[in-house]
């Protein structure tokens, strides 16, 4: 498997979902705004998205990618229908408890709004916040099987329509702001809120039909069974279990801020929401399009005994992540107010709101190297068939998140909650690299280690840049749309310049790979 390509064909097409997410963000802050509605519909939106990343996109992929390739593997020895039905026995199993558990927290979601709400004290138990998350939590159930059919196609390193599905997502959303301009030129922020909770829901069923059609042409027609417990569902359910602790530790921890989030002020779901969305955009491009691409290549790798590759597979992986990932922590940290500024402000999104988003995205984007570094390393363990080992880190990375939330909140409010799990997230980094090196299993050698160096530096002086010229375009930032595109492409090209420029003058891009690289295309 091509690292760079298939990480290409993965980032490309988040990249397309992370622009129409920019754009759906841009009119929701001007829609909603940072007031009832706005932190209703944020509650409403994350609490299957959680619960999606968590369980689905997080501890089933980790925990299916690896049986199924093995299943793969007993097809090229002449069992051709092993894979198959893994994945309809699973597919029976997987259905009914999805439904068991969304109808299961559809009846309690007085009680779980109840409860992140500070026990009804935090001003946002109300009718309204608890039938958009009712209306929104069906998605769940639509995109785990989604989820299912994205794995057999990663599987088959079929990247493209999997990583396309979230447009899906974004237009519909995009569709229903639209239509509430239509109607009332927006002027309803909780009639906005409700066309958005119904078009959630109408994502998950579109994009699970056009997954479901993808992994046909594969070659994979999947039913609907009587649901039975075979040893190899059962083995997957094992595996399940921990890895949602182990591929999951971002997600886990975002589930714990809601509960942070509700003892907040009004606005603080909204704030970190929109904050993300700017961390998002290169850790959904580069850590999350990793972490898809390297587990079914490590998993063959180990399969075979293959040291040696699946050491050569997580270097590339981590060079190429840091590569990309610093100098987008460091530009989004100096340049937080003029990025926030650019895409939120206007209608029922001010100033103030500005500010308070732009500490939220300073103290996010400390920690993406390691969000991103977090996604190369667990592959490390999951193809091994180790979710255990991920269990004890993310546990102590849990505990130290909610320390540093009881720390941190009462001191930067929204922000320290976002420095909490930024620090978090490198100590979990940390630990997870500690434990494979120990084992054998993986190493960062002189070289790499001499490149990421070279990495840092490059990024310090592109931030010291951005830093200088920053306050030459105070006045463009909230002006007017051509403007603001202008005057934000103006930052990032200077940035990406000096950056790429250093870069390649200092070695921090290998030359070798890319000589290499350039070989091969040519050689086709």
């Amino acid at each position: 498997m091509n690292l760079l390509k298939s990480t290409g064909i993965i980032g490309g097409m988040t990249l397309i979902s992370r622009v129409f997410g920019f754009a759906r963000d841009m009119m929701l802050s001007r829609i909603l705004g940072a007031g009832t509605a706005g932190d209703a519909w944020q509650l409403a939106f994350q609490l299957p998205n959680i619960f999606r990343r968590l369980f689905a996109e997080g501890a089933f992929s980790a925990a299916f990618v690896p049986l199924f390739n093995r299943k793969m593997a007993d097809e090229e020895q002449g069992e051709s229908t092993a894979a198959r039905i893994f994945a309809t026995d699973v597919l029976s199993i997987f259905v009914p408890v999805l439904l068991l558990f969304s109808a299961v927290m559809m009846l309690i979601m007085p009680g779980f709004i109840w409860l992140i709400d500070d026990f009804g004290q935090g001003g946002r138990t109300s009718d309204f916040s608890i039938a958009l998350a009712r209306i929104t939590f069906p998605y769940l159930a639509l995109i785990s099987v989604t989820t299912l059919f994205a794995a057999i196609l990663n599987s088959l390193s079929k990247f493209a329509a999997a990583a396309f599905a979230p447009v899906l997502l974004n237009l519909c959303m995009i569709s229903a702001l639209l239509f509430a301009l239509w109607i009332d030129g927006g002027s309803d922020p909780e009639r906005a809120a409700y066309y958005l909770a119904f078009s959630v829901s109408l994502a998950g069923l579109m994009q699970m039909i056009w997954l479901g059609y993808w992994a046909r042409k594969a070659g994979f027609r999947l039913s609907i069974g009587k649901p039975k417990l075979t040893s190899d569902v059962r083995q997957l359910g094992v595996l399940i279990l921990p890895a949602i602790f182990g591929a999951g530790i971002y997600q886990i921890s975002r589930f714990i801020d809601l509960f942070f989030l509700g003892r907040l002020e009004e606005g603080s779901f909204v704030f970190l929401a929109l904050a993300d969305r700017l961390n998002q955009l290169p850790l959904g491009i580069i850590g999350i399009a990793l972490g898809t691409a390297i587990l079914p290549a490590l998993s063959r790798f180990i399969a075979q005994d293959d040291q040696g590759g699946a050491q050569r597979v997580q270097s590339n992986a981590i060079e190429l992540g840091l590569l990309l990932t610093v100098p987008a922590a460091v530009g989004l940290f100096v340049a937080a107010h003029p990025l926030v500024s650019a895409f939120y402000f206007g209608g029922k999104f001010g100033a103030d709101d500005v500010t308070s988003t732009a500490s939220v995205v300073a103290m996010l984007v400390i920690g993406l190297p390691a969000y991103v570094l977090v996604k190369v390393l667990t592959p490390g363990f999951f193809a091994r068939r180790d979710t255990k080992t991920p269990v004890y880190t993310a546990g102590a990375s849990l505990i130290i998140n909610i320390v540093l939330n009881i720390i941190l909140i009462p001191q930067m409010g929204v922000a320290g909650l976002a420095l909490a799990g930024a620090i978090a997230a490198w100590a979990n980094c940390f630990m997870l690299y500690a434990v494979l090196q120990r084992r054998g299993h993986f190493h960062v050698e002189a070289d790499l280690l001499s490149r990421i160096g070279r990495i840092f530096v490059s990024a310090a002086a592109m931030g010291a840049a951005i830093y200088v010229i920053t306050p030459f375009g105070s006045t463009y930032y909230a002006a007017g749309a051509l403007m603001r595109v202008g005057s934000i492409l103006a930052l990032v090209s200077l940035g990406g310049v000096v950056y790429f420029g250093l870069a390649w003058i200092t070695g921090a891009i290998d030359r070798s790979k890319i000589e290499m690289l350039t070989r091969r295309q040519a050689a086709k």
